[in-house]
């Protein structure tokens, strides 16, 4: 006899414990009768005596170095170049951030705290290594060894290649909120994916276009990561779902794709404390990698058909979803990324021998953004499907574990799924989606009775061909609180595209937690000069000041003093030759440092025509004219989706009105323009203490809240904006005599866009300055006029965004920008000030942000690691 295998149970669900055999960590020593801790097995002194600790000193540091050199790349010294010096010092730190971790961890397990979750599609961490060594006091320790052993740490920490984890704002504010859980010692856990490629490597064509280029980041081994081999979960895609007929509400959910999840752990460390958390991240795997029936038949494409498949969800961020192909393989990420880290939640929570009931007294799970929605009918699936709970005590539990944060106003940048997609990929998802509906309008027509307009406005569904679920009234219904990311945004929310909810629910559901970074990579890391003089001046540690900003309000006693003004204005000036020298090196462009600096990394259509304008009148001047103009170096920076065309236009006559403009013997002393491609954390980092004046453009009421402005101010960098998002309460906290705003305010913007849809003006009317720089882009000063008509007709016909509106405003807010810096004194103080306002930095401070969500929302404590 032999084990058969019944092919009728291929695929179908199994009924197994959510355990796996734990083998590296987690488990807390056994007691006996009289309380004392059990050794597990072998000689407790002998185990005890092989455990190593913390490196921090130069001997143990220097020993752990080579012994990775050594053992972990199997070289010596006679081979070693800096990238092997970076993946030897790298493994060196981690081991010390994994002994953290794993303290971290045991002390979870022992004191059974809330644990909140931080659910996000992006996670733009950048580079590790001068975090760690940062946050663990270690970086001088470090440099010292590595100098010993013939190296400089600034040479090996440029080896480094950022996480392709993120794009933007939404993956910065979760990497700076992770951050800061683990520095305020807060057991809270990140979930993302693990994607080989990211978003995509931005290079620009001969003729100024985005060319995108997989970024590989993976190609080299990356030290940060902790590949979990035991931890992994199978993932179901397709087939069919068949409800059970005992009125249950229960399916069995069978047939169709199985993937595999399998974890890779980021230790993330917080500063000054032996708190160290974790970033979970999903790789998807196939379940049967290799169809040799297949390959044997000949079939050699179809033999790696399923591996592929399946290789295919964590391949790239954000496929672009302008083909079906990319539509569906965008929505079956969601699902993958949610469900394996329900199913790795549920377990941890089941391993506490608790009741079910009780999961949100022990569980908060926060969804960044509508791209973890897909958890909410995941969940009900779990309670129903397996845990066999009654319907409503599910809906319960559910309720009140999810809390969603919106990032948008604008109803078209809302996520939607057609209804017959969702029903093909997950159909027993689209049936608990239709059940929730249902129950849901059935409340609403109670509370509203006969207000069918109502129940069309506010249903999950929307009706059309096809329908559509409206994935942020899903989050909205199943979450417990729902919060913006800045005050005015909250305040839209309330009243525009959530109102519907509002009134349902009561205001007391919905709340703002504004955004924040954490000060620890956004100054110190980044402008460790400037770091260095706030701690000397203000005579305290920067370990103080970093986790309380208020501190720095003793700057102001200092803006008068001319030395320290002189200082500040130093440093301000080495960060400028510091990117002048990047882009020396990486472009070939020499640049005038004693000009002003002028960076803006997104929305960029307003500016590039405001530098054209600018050109266009330094043109118009005498030679004896333009000496007396503000010399300024502007630069740009950001990706466009791969398919947002108007995005990758306005790159395009970027770089081409860069060549015009550079090439100008009249201008080029007195205006210089810089697109740098492939934007990143660590670039960010270069420009951002870089900057005199900082762009924050939006149309009024369209930009949730925006993180980079507040990285700019803390970095003593004066900002000019529309009065939108943060930027609002930055103002308040910096005062508007340290900022510049132009343009209309939010209660305008829609009857401004009705008049442009209804009485529209033309541009030569409203704006001659704008019309004149149109026209001088459609006859061909940047090269082919006609290239750019599709970008050019979105601001002639309809102008959505209001430039017509808020260009004049937008000239003159610059012309006093000029005015402002010509009196170097007093900008340089408006620098300081911009620093100095504690209530500011306090305000916009990813720990006082993760502080609201830990105590007004997910109810958890500190749980300190002794």
């Amino acid at each position: 006899m032999t084990s058969v295998l019944d092919p009728k149970t291929i695929g179908a669900p199994k009924r197994r414990p959510r355990r796996h055999v734990r083998t590296l960590t987690g488990y807390f020593p056994e007691k006996d009768e009289s309380g004392n801790e059990k050794w597990p097995r072998g000689d407790e002194k002998v185990w005890k005596d092989g455990l190593r600790g913390l490196d921090n000193d130069q001997l143990s540091i220097t020993r752990s170095i080579v012994g990775h050199v050594q053992l972990s790349l199997a070289r010596q010294a006679y081979n070693l170049d800096n990238l092997g010096a970076y993946q030897a010092t790298a493994m060196s730190v981690r081991d010390d951030l994994i002994i953290n971790w794993n303290d971290t961890q045991l002390s979870y397990t022992r004191k059974a705290p809330k644990r909140a979750y931080y659910l996000s599609l992006e996670f733009l961490m950048g580079r590790a290594l001068d975090n760690a060594l940062l946050n663990l006091g270690l970086k001088n320790k470090y440099s010292e060894g590595i100098n010993t052993l013939g190296f400089n740490l600034e040479d090996l920490l440029d080896q480094e290649r950022d996480a392709a984890l993120g794009n933007g704002g939404l993956g910065r504010l979760a990497a700076c909120l992770l951050d800061s859980s683990a520095s305020q010692e807060l057991p809270v856990w990140g979930y993302g994916l693990r994607y080989k490629y990211g978003i995509f490597q931005q290079l620009i064509s001969p003729e100024g276009q985005q060319l995108e280029a997989p970024d590989p980041w993976l190609d080299n081994q990356n030290p940060w990561e902790l590949p979990r081999l035991d931890v992994t979960y199978e993932v179901r895609f397709y087939g069919q779902a068949d409800r059970l007929a005992d009125g249950s509400g229960k399916a069995e959910w069978a047939g169709g794709q199985e993937v595999i999840a399998q974890a890779y752990d980021v230790p993330i460390p917080g500063c000054d404390t032996k708190n160290t958390n974790n970033l979970r991240l999903w790789e998807s795997k196939p379940k049967r990698g290799f169809d040799l029936y297949s390959f044997n038949a000949g079939d050699y494409e179809k033999a790696v058909q399923s591996s592929n498949s399946a290789a295919a969800i964590t391949s790239v961020l954000y496929p672009n979803d302008h083909t079906t192909f990319g539509k569906e393989l965008r929505l079956k990420q969601q699902y993958f990324w949610t469900a394996a880290s329900l199913a790795d939640i549920l377990r941890r929570f089941k391993n506490m021998d608790k009741p079910i009931a009780e999961f949100p007294d022990y569980v908060a799970v926060q969804l960044n953004d509508t791209h973890p929605t897909l958890a909410i009918p995941e969940l009900m699936r779990i309670l129903i499907d397996e845990e066999e709970i009654p319907w409503a005590k599910a809906w319960d539990i559910v309720t009140n574990t999810f809390f969603y944060t919106n990032h948008t106003v604008l109803p078209e940048a809302l996520e939607k799924w057609p209804v017959p997609l969702l029903q093909h990929v997950l159909p027993r998802h689209m049936q608990i989606i239709f059940d929730i509906n249902l129950f849901f309008l059935q409340s609403v027509e109670r509370k509203f009775p006969g207000d069918r307009d109502r129940l069309s406005r506010m249903s999950l569904i929307e009706e059309g061909n096809p329908q559509q679920v409206r994935m942020a009234h899903l989050a909205c219904v199943g979450s417990r609180k729902v919060n913006g990311v800045a005050e005015l945004h909250s305040d839209l929310v309330r009243t525009t595209i959530l109102k519907d909810f509002v009134d349902f629910y009561g205001v007391s559901r919905f709340s703002n937690v504004t955004n924040g970074i954490t000060p620890r990579r956004w100054l110190d890391q980044c402008n460790p000069a400037l770091s260095a003089l706030i701690s000397s001046t203000l005579k305290i540690s920067k370990g103080v000041w970093l986790k309380n900003l208020n501190k720095l309000e003793g700057l102001l006693a200092h803006v008068d003093n001319k030395a320290f003004m002189d200082q500040w204005a130093q440093i301000k000036q080495a960060n400028k030759e510091r990117l002048a020298h990047y882009v020396e090196v990486t472009l070939g462009f020499k640049i005038n440092t004693k000009a002003m600096f002028d960076i803006q990394i997104k929305r960029q259509t307003l500016n590039v025509l405001g530098v054209i304008h600018r050109y266009l009148v330094l043109k118009g001047m005498t030679p004896a004219q333009r000496k007396k103009v503000n010399p300024k170096a502007v630069f740009f920076a950001g990706k466009a989706a791969p398919g947002y065309y108007i995005a990758k236009l306005t790159i395009r006559l970027i770089v081409n009105v860069a060549r015009v403009i550079n090439a100008d013997p009249d201008t080029k002393d007195y205006l210089s323009l810089y697109f740098l491609p492939d934007y990143s954390v660590s670039l960010a980092e270069i420009l951002i203490p870089a900057s005199d004046i900082s762009q924050h453009i939006s149309t009024a009421g369209t930009e949730a809240s925006g993180t980079s402005n507040m990285k700019f101010c803390l970095n003593g960098g004066l900002l000019l904006g529309t009065v939108d998002g943060a930027n609002i309460e930055i103002a308040e906290e910096v005062g508007e005599t340290n900022v510049f705003f132009f343009g209309h305010l939010t209660p305008a913007v829609e009857d401004l866009r009705y008049q442009h849809l209804y009485h529209p003006v033309p541009v030569e009317e409203k704006s001659p300055a704008l019309a004149n720089v149109l026209n001088q882009v459609s006859t061909g000063l940047f090269g082919d006029g006609s290239v750019y008509e599709p970008l050019l007709n979105t601001i002639r016909q309809g102008d959505y965004y209001l430039l017509t509106d808020d260009f004049d405003s937008y000239i003159e807010a610059l012309r006093m920008v000029d005015e402002a810096y010509q009196d170097r004194s007093e900008w340089i103080k408006k620098s300081i000030r911009t620093t100095a306002k504690a209530s500011l930095m306090g305000k916009f401070s990813s720990d006082r942000a993760i502080q609201d969500y830990a105590q007004e929302y997910w109810n958890i404590e500190s749980a300190k690691v002794e």
